[in-house]
């Protein structure tokens, strides 16, 4: 799941919503997980203090990891979805699925 030579699409709402750091911050933090893979990533954003904070859970097997990225300007407070569906990847924002 989510190999790194499996094209990777986005949908019009993370283009328009997120900033290209952090979609790339995104695709690395799942790239950079062990195996195996579930084929969806959750990541939660959130603003605290005015630091991006996201949190990144899957159910199988069941991952959880907290990252906080000091260095965006105005974080973003919504929820992304990441689908591996065998073919490509898909990164969307909640609300679209």
């Amino acid at each position: 799941m989510f190999e790194p030579n499996k094209k990777r699409y986005l949908t019009r709402g993370v283009d328009a919503e997120i900033p290209l750091e952090i979609q790339l911050f995104l695709w690395n933090a799942i790239d950079h997980m062990s195996e195996p893979k579930d084929y969806l990533q959750v990541f939660r954003l959130s603003d605290v203090n005015g630091l991006q904070v996201i949190e990144h859970t899957a159910e199988q097997p069941e991952y959880q990891m907290q990252y906080i990225l000091t260095q965006i300007e105005k974080p973003v407070t919504t929820k992304i979805y990441c689908i591996d569906s065998e073919e490509y990847c898909t990164m969307l924002l909640a609300e679209e699925y």
